[in-house]
Order: structure tokens, then sequence, then C-alpha cells
């Protein structure tokens, strides 16, 4: 219960209704507000959002309307391709007034006196009132059912006796004589008589008769108020109908003071009564409500919002990402042509995709050692058709930092490391449980000293190997365990001893013996080799050649672990793309130089070697 509960003070919050509806055949959608709190303004409502869209506040909206007509509320709030509605939903709430709290003090008056109550007390009291109305009210009821008895009474005596008291009204001078005489005798009636042994005489008695009067057991004895009744008694209710109606009403009445004695006698029926009398309201008032009440009055947890759902999370080498739901891959036969993934540019493809939980969490690291953290429903859902959106506007980079990695986790347990290396040839494993605290500005992940840079990073558990490959053409392969676990803001221990001017331009986790290592140089040369020829040295050499450099090969400025059916894309400085597969390259030794990879321009050199990780006609795999 929440401490404005506890307390009786606190503040209640309301939430508009509403709902998401897909719009384009399920390429855009919309945000519709269907009601709002009570004591928000609609049109005051809908200016602040404009505001809030001009100042880029809040992001992710591309029209606002409202269709609201005599049927009730629509308000439309249309979202860009590839928004999260949940995540626009979430800000809105927290932006704007669609989301609105009031203060609540819950004071009531007990004993005469004004009292501040927490909850429990509040209900406590009010059921109390509630029992104290019923129970004033079934007094109230049995003080005029008395009164009402004690008159029909009088006329049942009366129609006992018609003509003796008709007799008696005649012989009287006036009507006070006549009602003198009335009250003077002593009067017999069966109907009475049975009604009053029934029901006990004495319950049925009203207040504040003298004793005299009633039933005794010579007879009964008619009061002032019966015989005044009997004196005004019109001759028309002498019928039999209507004295069948007296009869009827005094018997009704009898057996409604036999009930309304009960009530008073048990306290189970009075919180029946109670029980009742508010479901009755409920049922007779109670609509659906127009806004949301909720309990506590904190930040939404999107995790709340957004269903647990597997996505396809691709990230292209120019740096665009997306999401698309793992329901739109068909699951095909071994042979299938497949479905392609994404769209890109001529000069950009696919070398990151995965398949990862909307609730799961992706790792950016970036060259300068820093680690930030993207929800995976907070990266952009698009078609397959669509590009997505530039990495850059997803995670909050300062100037020239780019991101070197990115891995999906799913939970940060303990037995699993984040593996990294530098170009200096530092490398350092962290537990994956020292990155499980978010923090929106990213934090360090390995320190670095100038000049250096992250240049890999990776998932492992303990049982892999690593392999460092400089651009000197040479490549150190070593147990991931010679590497102790650190902290987050260690420096490392020296993976790889380098020559002045090398750097280690690649680092690669061996997945089995199976693979193959691609290497290729700026002169574009380079070759693939079997990873079995790479053996397993301690960390720290200067390692083996992994391909011989020379004049006609250059430095080295790639390296990575394939397998025949995948394809590799090579790039130059000037701008020019190759996408070949892996079986055109000929398997060759570590010692020898490689063959060429691709035609340079004078003056060009090769950029960049990277491993497609999709191909038009590669099916999806799980993961």
């Amino acid at each position: 219960m929440r401490e404005g509960y506890r307390t009786g003070r606190g503040r209640v919050v309301m939430r508009a209704r509403t709902h998401f509806e897909d719009l384009d055949k399920g390429n855009r959608q919309a945000i519709i507000v269907d009601e709002i709190p009570y004591q928000v303004n609609k049109a005051n409502l809908l200016v602040r959002i404009g505001e809030l869209v001009r100042e880029k506040k809040l992001e992710g909206i591309s029209d606002l309307r409202d269709e609201s007509d005599k049927s009730g509320m629509r308000v439309v709030i249309e979202l860009k391709r590839g928004e999260v509605p949940e995540i626009i939903q979430n800000n809105l709430f927290k932006l704007t007034q669609l989301q609105d709290s009031f203060g609540m003090n819950m004071v009531a008056l007990v004993d005469g006196q004004p009292r501040l109550l927490n909850l429990k007390q509040f209900l406590e009291h009010f059921i109390t009132h509630r029992r104290e109305v019923v129970v004033r009210r079934t007094r109230f009821d049995l003080r005029k059912a008395r009164e009402r008895g004690h008159v029909l009474e009088g006329l049942a005596v009366a129609l006992s006796n018609v003509d003796a008291i008709i007799a008696l009204i005649k012989a009287s001078a006036t009507p006070a004589e006549a009602k003198a005489a009335l009250m003077g005798q002593t009067w017999r009636s069966a109907i009475v008589e049975q009604m009053l042994k029934r029901a006990a005489a004495d319950v049925a008695r009203p207040e504040g008769l003298a004793p005299e009067f009633g039933w005794h057991g010579k007879g009964y004895r008619l009061s002032d108020v019966q015989a005044q009744a009997i004196l005004d008694l019109r001759l028309q209710r002498l019928t039999g109908l209507e004295q069948d109606k007296i009869t009827g009403d005094y018997r009704e009445v009898m057996t409604l003071i036999s009930d309304l004695l009960d009530i008073l006698a048990k306290p189970a029926r009075v919180s029946q009564i109670v029980r009742d009398e508010l479901t009755a309201i409920r049922d007779q008032f109670g609509d659906a409500r127009r806004s949301e009440i909720i309990a506590q009055g904190v930040d939404l947890s999107l995790e709340d919002l957004i269903a647990p759902e597997d996505m396809v999370v691709t990230l292209s080498h120019g740096g665009y990402m997306k999401a698309q739901p793992v329901a739109e891959y068909r699951a095909q036969r071994r042979g299938g042509r497949g479905k392609q993934a994404t769209s890109t540019k001529e000069d950009d493809f696919v070398d990151r995709m995965f398949i990862a939980n909307t609730h799961d969490y992706i790792l950016c690291f970036s060259n300068r050692g820093r680690v930030y953290w993207l929800k995976v429903y907070s990266v952009p859902q698009g078609q397959r058709n669509s590009r997505g959106k530039p990495i850059v506007n997803l995670v909050p980079l300062v100037d020239n930092e780019k991101l070197t990695a990115i891995l999906p986790v799913k939970e940060f347990s303990e037995g699993r490391y984040v593996f990294m290396a530098t170009a200096m040839g530092t490398v350092k494993k962290t537990s994956l449980a020292d990155f499980s605290r978010p923090r929106p500005s990213g934090i360090i992940a390995v320190d670095l000293s100038d000049g250096d840079r992250l240049i890999g990073v990776a998932l492992t558990d303990g049982k892999h190997d690593v392999m460092l490959f400089s651009s000197g053409g040479k490549a150190v392969r070593f147990d991931e365990n010679d590497v102790r676990p650190m902290g987050r803001n260690a420096h490392g221990v020296r993976g790889m001893m380098l020559d002045k001017g090398q750097k280690v331009i690649a680092m690669l986790v061996a997945e089995d013996e199976q693979q193959s290592v691609l290497t290729a140089t700026e002169r574009g040369y380079g070759k693939r080799t079997p990873i079995v020829e790479y053996t397993r040295h301690g960390r720290g050499t200067k390692g083996m050649i992994a391909i011989q450099q020379s004049s006609r090969n250059g430095q080295v400025i790639g390296a990575a672990l394939v397998r025949p059916d995948d394809e590799v894309v090579l790039i130059s400085t000037g701008g020019v793309l190759i996408r070949m597969g892996v079986k055109s390259i000929r398997e060759m030794s570590r010692s020898t130089q490689g063959v060429t990879l691709i035609n340079l321009d004078a003056g060009e050199k090769l950029a960049g070697l990277e491993r497609v990780v999709e191909s038009d006609d590669e099916e999806l795999g799980p993961g």
C-alpha cells in the first residue's frame, strides 16, 4: 500500500484510456485516445502535444488530429514508420496530461470531530455509517408501521362490529359524544385477536400508547386515534371488497413489523442490506471508467507495456539498425530461397544480425572503450524493405566516437565474460555481470592508453580460444583462460607484442576447427587458411605468420572467421565495394602471400574486410 494511503495524504494518478490502431496495412500505427481525465482540458492537451513535437522533446509523431463527435472522444496521434507505439505512449504519459494527478486528503467527521484517516479506517467508518443509516431507517419504518397498524386495527375492529358501531354513532348527539362512546366500550374482533396473538400484542403497539388501550383479555379498547379514524371512515369502505382490502393491509403491516424487528435484532441482516444497497448502486450507475486510476504515481515501466516477442535485429555496415518480428519469416525447407531481412544501399550491407527478445539488452561498445545500453524494444521496427534508423540516433555517442561491436544479452549471468582487445595489443576479460547496471550516458568498459582504441569485443564462456591479428601479418592464438577476469576500470594485460608502427587490426573468437581464417591486405591481396594451422601459444608473444607481408601485399587490414558458404565484402578507399563468395578464394597455407582479391586503381587501398551475415539466398537461422 502506498505511503499516501497509509497516512491519508497523497496523490491519485489518473491516466487516459488509449489503444493502438494499424494504418496502411500495418506499416504505420496510431495511438487513439478514447477518454481523458475529467480535470484535463482537451484543447489545451492537444496544444501541449503539438508544442512538444515542435520542440523535439517528443519524437516519432507525424500527425495529430481531433476526430471527436457526438458518439464520443477520439484523438488520433499518428506515428512515424518504424516507431514503437508503447515508447511514445509512455512519453506522452510522462510529458502531458494524458496522465495527471491530483491531491487527496481523506478527512472525515468521526464523532463530530474532523479526523485524517487512512484507507482502512476510511472504509471502516463508511461501513459503520451505512449500518447506522440502515438501523435508523428501520426504526423510522417500524414506528410508521406500528402507527399504521394501530389505525388498521381500529378499522378492523369497526368492520367486525359494523352494525353496532353504526347504531352507536346514530344515537350520539355530536361527534365528540360518538368518539367518547366508541372509546368507552370494549369490542371483540376475531381477526384482530388472531393477528395480535400471532405477532404478539406488545411488539405491534405504537410508542407512547397508554396501557388501557388495545387488546386485553376481555376485548379491545379503541384509542383516540382509532376512534377518530372510525368516525372519518367513508361509507363506501364498508363494501365487501374494501373490507377485504383493510384486512389485507392489516396483515401486511403486521408482517412488515415482524420483519423490521428481525432486522434490528440481527446485525448480519443489517450487513446484508448494506451490501445489497451498494451492489444496486453499482448496477444502476456503474459504467466504463473514463480514465484509469493508478495506485502508485511512479514512472512507468516499459517492460509492463511491451509484450515479450522475439525480434530479428539487423545492423548494416553503414550504421543503420532496425528490428523485425521473427513471425515475418516463414519456415522453409532446406534449399529454399528465403527472405531478405533488409534493404540496403548499393554501398551498404548487413554485417550483424541476431534474434533477441524485446526485453533483452544490446551492449554497444565504442572505440573509446565505453559501453552503452540499448533495449531491443527501443530499436525502431521496420519492414524488410526499409533501411532502419542510424545507430547514432539511438546511442549518445560523442564527437569522433564510433561503435566497435554490439552484443545481445538476455541475462547478465555469472560464468559469462566480455572479452575485449585494443589496437595496441591489450586484452581484457570482464564478467558480464559487471555490465548489469545500465546508465543513460554509458560507462567505461576498458581503460585505454593515450592513442589506443578498442577494436574488438566478444562474449565468451571461458572455453574458447582468442586470436589477435596485427597489421604486420602476424597472429597469436591463446586460451582465453590465460587472461584472468578484471573489473571494468582495469587497463588489461598484454595480448600481443607489436613491432613499432604496427597495431592489432582484428580479434576473433574461434568456434570450432572447421572454420577458416580469411586475411586481406591493403594492396588487395588475401587468402583463406584453415584455422587448424594456427596453433595455440601463450599470450603476449609476437605470434606466428598469418600472411607474408611484402611490398606487393602491404599491411594487413582485416581478418575474419569464415565457412565455405559465407560471403565477404571488400571495401576500398575509393568507395568501391565488391561482394564475393568465400568458395572463390582458394585455401592456402599461412606462409604464403595470397592471391588477388580486388583490383585497385592507382592510389587506392583496401580499407576493410567484413563477413556478410545474410545473403538473398540464405534462410534465417535460429539465432
